[in-house]
C-alpha cells in the first residue's frame, strides 16, 4: 500500500472504524478519506454513488454497520437487517461502480450456525440454523459477504471478507440496553461499585464461552491484509481463546476492584452455547493477535467514557 494511496474508512467514529484510522495513522498513512454520518449518509444510494465516483478512494474499509447485543438485535429485527443490507450494498456496488479494486468488508462470527462444530472454521458458513435472536444480522453479514465473493468472481476485484470475533476496546457502546456484553459487564461492575452494591447482575447462566479480540489488535490484522495484498477467500480473526461468561465477569469484577458477588439472571438468553473462531487460516499468513484479554480489559476500562472517578484501575493479576 502507497503511504499516499487514498484510504476511505466507513464509520471511522465507531468502535472499529476508529481503530483502524489509528493503525493507519501511526503506519504513516496520510491521505484518508473520513465522512461522518451528518456529512455522508450511508443508507442514502445516490449519495453512496456520486461520492465514491468523485472521490475514487484507492481502498475502502467497511467498518460501518448497525451493531448491538442480544436485546438490541432481537427487539430491532428490521432495522438491523435493512440497515445493514443497505450499508453494503450501497458501499459494495458504489465502489464497482467506481473502478475501486480493493476493499475489506468486516463481518462478525455470529454469521455461522449457532451450533456447528468448535472451533469455527470458515467452512462452516451456512452448513447450519443461525442463531435466532441476531438472525437478521447474520442473514445481512452473509449477504456482505457473498456480494464481495461475487464481485470477485464475476468482475475480478479484490474484494474480501473478514470475520472478527466478539470486539472490545476504545470507543465501544457502553448503552446498557443496546451493548455487547464485555462493556456492559464494565459498566455494571463499575457503578456497583460507586454505589457500594454488594452485588452486580449478569445475564444468562454464566456457562457460555466467548472469544474476545481487542479492537487494535483487529485493525492491525485488516491493515496486515490489505498491505499484503490478499485476495483470498473468508478470513476469521479473532485470539483462538476462549472463557467462560462467569470467567470474564470475574476477570471485569477484577480489572474495576469490585468486591461483591456475582448474581445470575436465568431469565435473560444466554445466546449461542460456544463461539470460539478456528484462526489457522491467519496464523499461517503470519499474523496473531497480541493482547491478552486481562490486559484489554484494563486498557477498555480506562478508556470507557462512564468513569467520572479516575479511580485506579487494577491492571495487575491472574484473571
Amino acid at each position: 500500500m502507497d503511504r499516499h494511496a487514498r484510504i476511505f474508512v466507513t464509520g471511522h467514529r465507531g468502535m472499529v472504524g476508529s481503530a483502524i484510522v489509528r493503525r493507519l495513522q501511526s503506519g504513516g498513512y496520510d491521505n484518508l478519506v473520513l465522512r461522518s454520518r451528518t456529512e455522508l449518509d450511508l443508507l442514502d444510494q445516490r449519495a453512496v454513488h456520486a461520492f465514491l465516483a468523485d472521490q475514487r478512494p484507492d481502498y475502502i474499509f467497511i467498518a460501518a454497520a448497525k451493531v448491538g447485543g442480544i436485546q438490541a438485535n432481537d427487539q430491532y429485527r428490521a432495522d438491523f437487517l435493512y440497515q445493514n443490507l443497505a450499508i453494503q450494498n450501497n458501499l459494495i456496488h458504489g465502489a464497482h461502480l467506481a473502478g475501486v479494486q480493493r476493499l475489506m468488508f468486516l463481518g462478525s462470527s455470529c454469521i455461522y450456525p449457532r451450533d456447528c462444530p468448535q472451533p469455527i472454521k470458515e467452512e462452516y458458513l451456512l452448513t447450519g440454523p443461525l442463531e435466532a435472536t441476531n438472525e437478521p444480522y447474520a442473514i445481512a453479514k452473509i449477504a456482505g459477504v457473498k456480494l464481495c465473493e461475487s464481485y470477485q468472481r464475476q468482475y475480478g476485484r479484490q474484494y474480501v471478507s473478514v470475520m472478527p470475533t466478539n470486539l472490545y476496546g476504545p470507543n465501544d457502546n457502553y448503552d446498557l440496553a443496546n451493548s455487547h456484553v464485555l462493556p456492559a459487564l464494565l459498566r455494571k461492575a463499575h457503578e456497583a461499585k460507586a454505589r457500594g452494591d454488594a452485588e452486580y447482575v449478569v445475564w444468562g447462566s454464566g456457562t457460555p464461552r466467548r472469544e474476545f479480540l481487542y479492537v487494535d489488535d483487529l485493525a492491525d490484522a485488516c491493515v496486515f491484509l490489505m498491505e499484503r495484498g490478499y485476495d483470498g477467500a473468508l478470513l476469521n480473526l479473532g485470539t483462538g481463546q476462549d472463557v467462560t461468561i462467569r470467567e470474564l465477569a470475574e476477570a471485569v469484577m477484577d480489572v474495576v476492584g469490585f468486591r461483591g458477588r456475582i448474581v445470575y439472571d436465568h431469565s435473560k438468553p444466554d445466546g449461542t452455547p460456544r463461539k470460539l473462531l478456528d484462526v489457522s487460516r491467519m496464523a499461517a499468513l503470519g499474523w496473531r493477535a497480541r493482547t491478552g484479554l486481562r490486559e484489554g480489559i484494563a486498557q477498555a476500562y480506562a478508556s470507557a467514557p462512564f468513569r467520572q472517578d479516575n479511580s485506579p484501575v487494577q491492571r495487575e493479576g491472574t484473571a
